[in-house]
């Protein structure tokens, strides 16, 4: 027979085993038995709050959520009094208690973490109901004070919320009013409680909350305080209202939209008027449009896009004007492409796009008339119903902006090229001296160049886009696109290239299409051969001292 001390280790082992096995066992469905609550937005809280009384939960809540629960005939026992602990501070410290938070976060399957609560006199927390101080609300609005902005930064909320997630495997954590009513019905089905499944979607809910919360409160401080330090070992991109598409690029691709940043901005901030559902490519072009036009405030302009690129642009007397000189660049391309324009969309513009055999894809615009927008949707064009309309304000140039880019395993961050050459940075390398006409032609074309993708020519004339070469491998290719689609309108017109040229190649075929003046960074190793080559053509040529490749 066996000794005791033989068989010790034996029981020893056995209990260690079966305590692995049942820390490992996840809790599946948990009783809701005790429920703190504490919100800002008591949007249907009194009914849930009912929900589960009616379960037997006993329910522990703070202020003005307690006086509402309690308005609404509910029994609620005060935080406060549950503690034993007044609240202080201006209420700055009156949930981070041990007996709340160990009440969350004590493990339901270890001896020790029971123990130790029943020591202490900590019951169980089975559910915290919270959504925090309206941080960006608070800072959103005109003349909100520094001091009134930090008073409103929540660290008893965020500190619950993250106990409950964290101890998801017994703890349900709500932190969205959208929720109250399916955690309802399921508490109805299941007699009062709640599954593992769900208590995992709502910790997963809940961190993605809580670090966004926190996110936005670091960037109004680098805000408030001016300092903008974009390159930090580590940054969060955080994105807002994910809306599903129909797909992406191409059918098989699945796609959403989120919006970014505290305030949003450009078609963060859209809104639409009419027309079909948006598409990815829809929202890429569109994007495009409102860059473009957003480069141009003096007076009315309008660009479309096709593949991101521009395809016609041109300013105008009115907004109509200058829609019907973009669209007369390139018809063939234009057709079913995105306009953008910087003016309100008016009844001539929508008049001037029903002539023809037009076809417009989509519209962006800082306003929309409704006389405008009647005209199109009741025309016999087929497109009338499918056309989007987006009310979307012009992309604010606001200092070192950023943008995002992903690539293989990574981000690539940059500040946006909102940088613009002024006419008096602008050098003559030539003996020929631009006149002043040439001069504003230099500038337009200029600005329409850096919206396409390098290596980019531009030809334009009289503030409109004329002929473009865009996206190939070598700039000579992109220079002869850019003269074939400008052909015989090229001659005394003006010519940009987003980057210098590397050879005097492209000159001679400029010299040759009537070109009359250059615009381009300047730069290569070999600019006092395209300098001569402009001088024996007798072309005026200007360096900008900046380039603007887009990849």
């Amino acid at each position: 027979m066996a000794s005791d001390a033989s068989i010790s280790p034996l029981v020893s082992k056995c209990s260690n085993a079966r305590r692995v096995l049942l820390e490992a066992l996840p809790m599946s469905n948990v009783p809701i038995k005790r429920a703190l609550i504490s919100v800002s937005d008591k949007a249907g809280i009194v009914d849930f709050a009912k929900k589960l009384a009616g379960f037997g939960c006993e329910l522990l809540s703070t202020g003005g959520t307690a006086k509402a629960l309690r308005d609404a005939g509910l029994k609620v026992l005060d935080v406060s009094e549950y503690t034993g602990f007044p609240e202080m501070m201006d209420g700055r410290v009156k949930t981070l208690h041990p007996k709340v938070h160990g009440g969350l976060l004590a493990r339901r399957d270890l001896k020790e973490h029971q123990d130790a609560a029943k020591k202490h006199g900590i019951g169980m927390i089975d559910m915290v109901i919270v959504n925090l101080y309206p941080f960006e609300a608070t800072v959103a609005k005109e003349g909100v004070t520094r001091d009134h902005a930090i008073e409103n930064i929540d660290i008893g909320g965020p500190s619950m919320v993250r106990s409950a997630a964290k101890n998801h495997e017994a703890v349900a954590v709500v932190t969205d009013p959208a929720d109250y009513d399916p955690l309802a019905k399921e508490l109805d089905a299941s007699k009062g409680a709640l599954g593992l499944d769900t208590r995992k979607k709502l910790a997963r809910k809940a961190f993605r909350m809580t670090s966004w919360y926190d996110h936005a409160i670091a960037e109004w401080l680098c805000e408030n305080d001016n300092a903008v330090d974009p390159f930090t070992p580590q940054r969060l991109v955080a994105l807002a209202e994910g809306e599903k598409l129909r797909y992406g690029e191409n059918p098989h691709q699945e796609a959403a939209f989120y919006r970014t940043g505290r305030v949003a901005q450009g078609l963060g901030n859209m809104e639409k008027v009419a027309g079909k559902e948006l598409s990815y490519n829809n929202l890429l072009d569109l994007d495009a449009a409102l860059r473009v036009s957003s480069e141009f405030d003096s007076e009315a302009f309008a660009v479309i896009i096709k593949h991101t690129n521009p395809c016609g642009a041109a300013a105008g007397a009115s907004i109509a004007e200058a829609f019907t000189r973009a669209y007369a660049c390139d018809p063939v391309s234009a057709f079913g492409g995105i306009v953008g324009l910087n003016r309100p969309f008016d009844k001539a513009t929508a008049e001037a796009m029903l002539e023809g055999e037009k076809f417009i894809e989509a519209l962006v615009a800082p306003s929309f008339e409704q006389a405008a927008v009647d005209a199109l949707l009741n025309s016999n064009k087929k497109w009338r119903k499918s056309i989007r309309l987006i009310k979307a304000r012009a992309v604010p140039v606001t200092p070192n902006p950023i943008e995002y880019r992903a690539v293989s395993g990574g981000m690539l961050v940059q500040h946006l090229d909102v940088r613009r050459v002024q006419p008096s940075q602008m050098k003559v390398v030539t003996e020929k001296l631009p006149d002043d006409r040439q001069m504003e032609e230099l500038f337009y074309a200029w600005t329409f160049c850096k919206h396409f993708k390098s290596n980019a020519i531009v030809v334009a004339k009289a503030k409109a886009l004329l002929g473009y070469g865009a996206g190939q491998t070598n700039r000579v290719d992109s220079t002869k696109h850019a003269l074939e689609r400008a052909g015989e309108k090229a001659r005394g017109a003006v010519l940009a290239s987003d980057a210098f040229f590397p050879f005097a190649d492209s000159i001679s075929l400029a010299a040759a299409a009537g070109i009359g003046a250059i615009i381009q960074p300047g730069g290569s190793v070999r600019d006092e051969d395209v300098i001569a080559a402009c001088n024996k053509s007798g072309i005026a040529m200007v360096f900008t001292g900046m380039r603007h490749f887009r990849h």
